[in-house]
């Protein structure tokens, strides 16, 4: 009998392979980092082979180090970094171009002559979205447009795109599938949630033939097989990464939230069966595609919150690890005037400024490195609070709690402020490894070995933090970062 459930967690800045058993517990975890490419200012690139091999090799030495054989793989389940764009030859596999990043913002005035051209009330009403060099669809066109590509081998389909998650399936089903599923789908500014398929008049507009676009899928459902030690190991779960935190925090009733502290940070509210519109800045997308049934969800995109940390490390030098920066922040803890607004790459929701660019506010002599990493790190509570905002006032309904995972939550001193400044409880799961947990659930109802009722059993919450802030004390706060955030705003111009 199976033992066993790989989830590929492949993410902006590393591949990751994490072994579950068919209760649900995760094992073992392999990951490699791969190397990240800035041609231009604001172009961000992956090398999409070196995606693949990084992948592939973590799943490999997941399975040697923990002496797994094939015939104990019940299922692999895959997430992935959703908006990055990848262009490959059908016939030969190779990628046409780098993959350009969600974080890159080379098609801004592209998004720009859009926006003008008067489609931003289509693409809403269509796809959930808004026009922005973030999504998937602008970067296509580029390709096609700059890149030596000709635009009949994609009208054949020999030229075809796809998100990373058609890339892995592609090369895991040794070439022969190109598909994506729901919420990958979502996420290309190409696709009407609505009636669930590739939406014409969006192709029209930036020339992409649907030709080169993949085979649209439930989330659960059979994806291609990877064959291995002579076994047909079954793909029956796919995500984009924030869908799949939120399928693994088990948020499946409407009104339940997440919100992942990863490279970006993405906070996700189910909404059910019905399609909500945001009016307050918000995206709406799939939350995932299951049985028949389509949940859809808003969500709450910040481009910049690990990456923040990232930056103290390898831009500033302050810290050795990321971890360093607990410490730091609690030796400043009663310490508020420093603000640091990290709109490194542009601001995403709720302001959805390309042009706003990162800022430092209220130092003073007595600043220090500890105040640099407790506002770097406060950084991302707020801009957690101004996604939280604006779901609150699409949605009519008051957040209860809020359940986190991804790297940073092993932060407390984080997680402690989160709470404070949103007045409501924050609940850290045991497994703070939700992505590729989602990832794994999905592939095992695919599989047969759960059914959707089953899984709330499974996840433990491990510290539940309550706020210890005054509702002035927490206003005050916020307001200042609401004042340092328009400063930033619409900085290149």
């Amino acid at each position: 009998m199976s033992k066993y459930i790989i989830a590929l967690d492949q993410g902006t800045t590393s591949s990751r392979a994490v072994l579950f058993d068919t209760d649900g517990k995760l094992l073992a975890v392999e990951q490699q980092e791969f190397t990240q490419f800035f041609p231009k200012p604001g172009w961000v690139e992956h090398d999409a082979n070196e995606i693949w091999t990084t992948q592939e090799k973590v799943l490999q030495d997941l399975i040697r180090k923990n002496k797994v054989n094939g015939g104990e793989i019940a299922a692999l389940g895959i997430t992935n970094q959703r908006e990055t764009a990848i262009l490959w030859d059908k016939t030969s596999g190779e990628p046409a171009h780098k993959a350009i990043v969600w974080q890159d913002k080379r098609t801004s005035g592209m998004c720009d002559h859009l926006k003008k051209a008067g489609y931003e009330d289509h693409v809403k009403q269509t796809t959930g979205l808004v026009i922005d060099a973030y999504f998937s669809g602008t970067k296509v066109k580029w390709l096609l447009d700059e890149v030596d590509a000709d635009r009949t081998k994609a009208k054949s389909g020999d030229l075809v795109f796809g998100t990373v998650d058609s890339w892995l399936v592609y090369k895991l089903t040794g070439q022969k599938e190109h598909v994506t599923e729901y919420t990958n789908a979502s996420r290309t500014l190409l696709f009407d949630i609505s009636k669930l398929d590739w939406d014409d008049k969006i192709l029209n507009v930036l020339d992409i033939p649907r030709e080169m676009l993949p085979k649209v899928q439930e989330s659960v459902s059979h994806f291609g097989h990877w064959e291995y030690d002579g076994h047909k190991i079954p793909i029956t779960g796919i995500a984009g990464d924030q869908q799949a935190a939120l399928f693994g925090q088990t948020c499946f009733e409407k009104g339940t939230a997440k919100n992942t502290y990863g490279t970006g940070c993405f906070m996700l509210m189910n909404t059910g069966t019905e399609l909500q519109l945001s009016e307050n800045g918000l995206l709406t997308t799939i939350a995932y595609g299951i049985n028949g049934t389509v949940n859809y969800a808003l969500e709450g995109s910040i481009f910049i919150a690990g990456a923040a940390i990232q930056w103290l490390r390898d831009g500033l030098k302050l810290i050795e690890n990321a971890s360093d920066t607990e410490a730091m922040a609690e030796a400043v803890r009663d310490s508020h005037d420093v603000v640091v607004v990290p709109a490194f790459a542009g601001l995403g929701a709720p302001y959805w400024d390309m042009y706003a660019r990162g800022a430092i506010f209220g130092l003073t002599r007595d600043s220090n490195e500890n105040h640099f990493a407790k506002a770097t790190l406060d950084s991302l509570a707020y801009q957690t609070r101004d996604i939280l905002e604006a779901m609150q006032k699409d949605s009519g309904a008051d957040l209860r709690s809020l359940k986190v995972d991804g790297g940073a939550v092993a932060n407390n001193y984080l997680m402690q402020f989160q709470s404070n400044i949103l007045g409501v409880p924050v609940l850290r799961p045991e497994v703070t490894e939700s992505t590729a947990q989602g990832a794994a659930y999905m592939a095992g109802i695919g599989a047969g070995i759960w059914e959707l009722e089953d899984l709330k059993e499974v996840q433990k919450i491990e510290r539940e933090f309550t706020p210890e802030m005054v509702k002035n004390d927490r206003d005050e706060l916020y307001g200042n970062w609401n004042k340092a955030v328009k400063r930033t705003m619409n900085w290149i111009e």
